[in-house]
């Protein structure tokens, strides 16, 4: 399972590289055709709006993935081990009830929508919806994923603690550079 989402994770970030590219193609050939020329291409800024919304969708995925997500754990730092589990289990449960939701809404507006064309595409505003419910399946699959680990195999604190402090993070460098410097001592 892990494999996959690295996979998925992987194909994720090209897409998203590969939408951002044509945004600022399109966009700035817009700009340069409506500047220099007087004229434009009538679709672009819709196929811009329409691959800026799916970015977003998909680059939550790859935040969540990698805990790179706003949160609060001055609380949860506090805790025991088993209390830090506790409050990742339960986090994590509401966070798929959420999708849960969000899946639900998805799905509603994506069939709501499949007769509703865009003006001046003319595709389908379906396909702007359905990102919602492709989302929840991803975040839903990395959510169980992680609630398995935790619950079931040992885990590192760290795992279990979403963010990290600027102060944590000078203090990791520094451990990390004296073990490389110790290692290099001894050879």
């Amino acid at each position: 399972m892990e494999k996959l989402i690295l996979k998925l994770s992987a194909f994720l970030n090209f897409v998203i590289a590969l939408f951002l590219s044509l945004m600022v193609i399109l966009v700035f050939g817009n700009v340069v055709l409506r500047y220099a020329f007087n004229s434009g291409i009538t679709w672009s800024e819709e196929v811009s709006r329409f691959l800026f919304i799916w970015s977003i969708f998909l680059g939550a995925i790859i935040a969540l993935k990698d805990n790179e997500h706003l949160g609060v754990d001055t609380f949860v730092k506090k805790l025991s081990l088993k209390g830090k589990k506790i409050t990742y289990a339960i986090s994590n449960v509401l966070m798929l009830i959420t999708l849960a939701l969000i899946f639900d809404g998805s799905v509603k507006l994506t069939i709501l929508n499949v007769d509703q064309s865009a003006p001046a595409t003319g595709m389908p505003y379906a396909y702007i919806y359905a990102v919602g419910a492709f989302m929840c399946i991803c975040m839903a699959l990395i959510i169980l994923l992680k609630l398995y680990r935790v619950l079931f195999w040992k885990t590192n604190v760290s795992d279990l603690i979403m963010t990290t402090d600027s102060e944590e993070l000078v203090e990791q460098k520094h451990e990390e550079q004296g073990s490389k410097e110790a290692g290099a001592n001894k050879s």
